[in-house]
């Protein structure tokens, strides 16, 4: 079974198979990743962007504590939870055809949150947002383990792929502090219709169709316990971040744990399953997804706690923050493209080692920063030793999957990065703030709803200091900061470990790869 693929530039009868190599992507094929890459840098950039429009779509739409809630993580929800199925979509119905499809929708739905009336209107237009969005990762990845055949050539289009991930991630903040200096809140969704228009118009012109003809028809209930299993696991693990002591959420989790046995299962015994469960029996495919997943785990908490530190301890605003945070993020993005020309001539599970012991140096760095200079260099040098494990780490994926199989493979791919991020914030977030409030001491003349308030979170101690006599904030703002840097610190050890854990796991699973492209 292979998939149908449209005819290609340089793919010719005399370059495939008979001279015993793939065919060379040619400058069609170079400029069709350009046009995949928008999408990418968009989805990203829309994840971050919102921070800083917060407090002006607050003023004007007045929303509640929970809707504002529902406002910024409902997108995220929605993406995570329809990935798989979007990406088996588009093993069934055409990748590029899901691809403009959803590029119209998520456009649409742009353009419906730009000039949302009320609270409810946004929040539905952000689930649009994300269930469209959820069609665009899957079906450019897939596309591009169809244009780049050539092993060399494909690890490289992934590598750009991935820094342009990043790339909108450290660009959010700068895009969206930018806009609202001139605009309204709204112009931050905006960014998405052009950019979807431009994608709609070159998408029939640069990237090929493909399918796969063997597919069969979509499972219903396939989908239903795929969205069953995947929205309450994410929900579970958020609220976890925000309040670890809270019931629901771990109701939310076993709910999720229950409807995920009975996917699998169906998916063992239906004729043409939604996620093939046999792809997981490739040694470097489930290697590389477990490398991804708690590679993204570490980025995820440090991430937040680094976020927290610069805008709640050295009090910056949430341009100033995300301009030092530019820095790691653009360590991500040189990593993601430096990685793939490195791996011509290293094994990808040594490179993918090597980079992670790297990145332990980094974030041993950040455990004894005693400023925001120590702390975002440890980060940068923590990124960018992580950066091979999702630009090598996602190519392998992709590449160990038949062709037929690349949506699927992709979708994959990009929900053990969603739920990797999650269970990051999750995991991480508690262990450093279970030893902040730990390690917490709050002066004795501190009235008891001040003392609540420090004890939730350094910001809580920041504004609760703000109703105290001026000797006692600043002695419960000192002990607040102290008791955060060492919440950061064990943060930044657990990650230390956790990333020796898997440069060695990445050394014995993946030995066995050869450098790229031999």
């Amino acid at each position: 079974m292979s998939a149908t693929v449209a005819p290609q530039p340089g793919h010719g009868p005399g370059s495939g198979p008979a001279s015993g190599k793939a065919a060379r992507a040619g400058a069609r094929e170079w400029a069709g990743l350009a046009v995949l890459a928008l999408p990418t840098l968009l989805l990203s950039l829309d994840n971050t962007v919102l921070f800083l429009a917060l407090p002006h779509l607050g003023e004007d739409l007045r929303p509640g504590p929970t809707q504002l809630l529902w406002i910024m993580d409902v997108y995220g929800f929605m993406m995570a939870g329809f990935l798989v199925t979007m990406g088996t979509l588009g093993d069934r119905i055409g990748r590029r055809r899901l691809l403009v499809t959803g590029a119209a929708a998520f456009g649409a739905a742009s353009a419906l949150a730009a000039y949302a009336p009320t609270a409810e209107a946004l929040i539905a237009a952000r689930v649009l947002l994300g269930v469209t969005g959820a069609t665009l990762m899957p079906s450019a990845l897939a596309l591009i383990s169809t244009m780049f055949r050539d092993e060399r050539q494909r690890t490289l289009a992934i590598g750009v792929f991935t820094g342009c991930f990043m790339g909108g991630a450290a660009l959010g903040p700068i895009v969206g502090g930018a806009l609202l200096e001139s605009f309204w809140w709204g112009s931050v969704f905006l960014i998405g219709v052009p950019v979807m228009l431009l994608l709609l118009i070159t998408a029939p012109l640069l990237l090929p169709e493909s399918r796969d003809p063997g597919a069969g028809r979509v499972d219903p209930p396939g989908v239903a316990l795929s969205l069953l299993a995947i929205l309450p696991f994410i929900y579970g693990l958020k609220e976890i971040a925000k309040d670890p002591a809270q019931p629901l959420a771990y109701a939310a989790l076993a709910a999720g744990a229950l409807f995920g046995t009975l996917f699998v299962r169906r998916q063992r015994t239906v004729p043409h399953p939604l996620l093939d469960l046999r792809l997981f029996r490739r040694r470097s495919f489930s290697a590389a997804l477990v490398i991804v997943l708690f590679g993204m785990v570490v980025q995820g908490g440090v991430y937040l706690f680094a976020s927290q530190y610069l805008q709640s301890v050295e009090g910056l605003s949430p341009l100033r923050s995300g301009l030092w945070l530019a820095l790691p993020t653009l360590a991500l993005v040189a990593g993601s493209l430096l990685s793939p020309l490195a791996a011509r001539r290293i094994r990808p599970g040594t490179l993918i080692a090597a980079g992670l012991v790297t990145a332990a140096a980094g974030f041993l760095l950040m455990a004894a920063a005693d400023g925001p200079a120590a702390l975002i260099s440890g980060m940068t040098v923590g990124f960018l030793g992580t950066a091979p494990v999702g630009a090598l780490g996602i190519g392998l994926i992709v590449g160990s999957a038949p062709q037929e199989k690349a949506g699927a493979a992709s979708a994959v791919a990009e929900t053990s990065g969603e739920f990797g991020i999650a269970l990051g914030v999750a995991v991480l977030g508690s262990a450093g703030t279970a030893a902040y409030r730990a390690l917490l001491d709050v002066p004795a003349e501190a009235p008891p709803e001040a003392e609540t308030a420090a004890r939730e979170s350094v910001g809580g101690a920041v504004t609760a200091a703000e109703g105290l006599p001026s000797p006692l904030a600043g002695q419960l703002l000192d002990n607040a900061k102290e008791a955060f840097m060492s919440g950061l610190g064990v943060t930044a050890l657990i990650s230390t470990v956790l990333v020796l854990a898997l440069a060695a796991l990445a050394a014995a699973l993946l030995r066995h790869q050869p450098p790229i492209g031999r």
